[in-house]
């Protein structure tokens, strides 16, 4: 039998093979089976959507559909909270339990039928966020042995981080050129700090920032970019960029997506103004409109259009506009406070 090192560098190396979450899940349950013989096992990610003891399956074996189905409901979050299997600690038995198992509803009901006896859980944390579950069940009663939990509790670490579904986000971040700052955004809107990047107050939840990048991610791009002024419209402390990268297929129910910023690159000798007005012409505005929402006079700019094509080499506003998206030289509109 191979040892607990060697079975977690093989969770590490499975975490990093950049395989879909499901197929990493289940690699992961393979490999434990050759250290902890077991009759059935699941693993799910923590489901915040439906409260915090509530689970989304991501790979099981030798379970039935009935089983499955348990584990995803009311009632194995509610006896995950009265046995406190959803607190971070070591892989929990029938035999930890201040009760008998037929007082235990998810036993009761549902393993004891299904032919399960004993079984060890545990919640899996990675670096203190609670991101997912483990148990593996046996067919017969004898307790399992100490060397079984410790090996589980070792491996735990290996077994979230490979499971997390922050990490893959985590290296498409890494992506993003000079990043200085970041937060995964939440399927029910929250956001949370992304890792190895500090916090900024433009990233909070509720901030413009925040809803222009939830809105580009609702258009189905993979990725998508643009410019911020700092300090209020006229960008008086400059310019930072923006990028809001969606999260893989398999977790995008949970985690959408991901918002960095860094710093804004090449403008093209590009005014605070002309940025502006090129925003608005990204948008499709004409002169008049462009005039009106920035008080101005229409031959102001009319200048200001002459000098964005100048500079961006383009001979026509329908030009300028698309080079200005493929280089990420859009400004959103957005209400400013106090006329700023």
């Amino acid at each position: 039998m191979r040892s607990d090192p060697a079975v977690a560098q093989e969770l590490t190396e499975i975490g990093f093979s950049g395989a879909p979450l499901p197929d990493r899940a289940e690699a992961i349950l393979h490999t434990l089976r050759l250290l902890v013989p077991y009759d059935g096992a699941w693993m799910a990610l923590n489901d915040p959507r439906r409260g915090s003891n509530s689970h989304l399956s991501l790979a099981d074996s030798d379970l039935d559909s009935a089983t499955l189905e348990h584990f995803c409901g009311p009632v194995m979050a509610r006896d995950m909270e009265l046995t406190g299997a959803n607190r971070d600690g070591p892989p929990m038995g029938p035999s930890d339990l201040p009760y008998r198992l037929e007082e235990v509803l998810t036993w009761a009901e549902c393993l004891l039928p299904a032919g399960y006896v004993d079984g060890l859980g545990m919640s899996l944390f990675a670096r203190g966020r609670h991101v997912g579950f483990l148990t593996v069940l046996f067919e017969d009663g004898t307790p399992r042995s100490p060397k079984a939990r410790n090996w589980l509790w070792r491996l735990a670490p290996a077994i979230a981080e490979a499971i997390d579904p922050m990490s893959s986000l985590v290296a498409a971040a890494r992506l993003v050129q000079g990043a200085t700052s970041g937060v995964v955004l939440r399927h029910d809107r929250r956001v949370e700090p992304l890792p190895g990047l500090a916090s900024d107050g433009l990233l909070s939840s509720d901030s413009q920032v925040m809803d222009v990048a939830r809105a580009v991610l609702s258009t189905g791009q993979v990725c998508g970019s643009f410019l911020w002024p700092l300090g209020g419209r006229h960008a008086p402390a400059g310019h930072a960029r923006v990028t809001a990268l969606s999260s893989t297929e398999d977790v995008r129910g949970i985690l959408t997506g991901l918002v960095v910023v860094s710093p804004p690159g090449d403008l093209r000798e590009l005014t605070p103004r002309e940025l502006e007005v090129l925003g608005l012409l990204v948008e499709g505005c004409s002169n008049a409109e462009i005039a009106q929402i920035l008080v101005v006079a229409q031959r102001t700019v009319a200048a200001h259009v002459e000098h964005i094509l100048a500079k961006l080499k383009a001979d026509s506003r329908t030009l300028a506009a698309v080079r200005a998206e493929r280089e990420g030289l859009y400004v959103p509109r957005c209400p400013w406070p106090n006329g700023e």
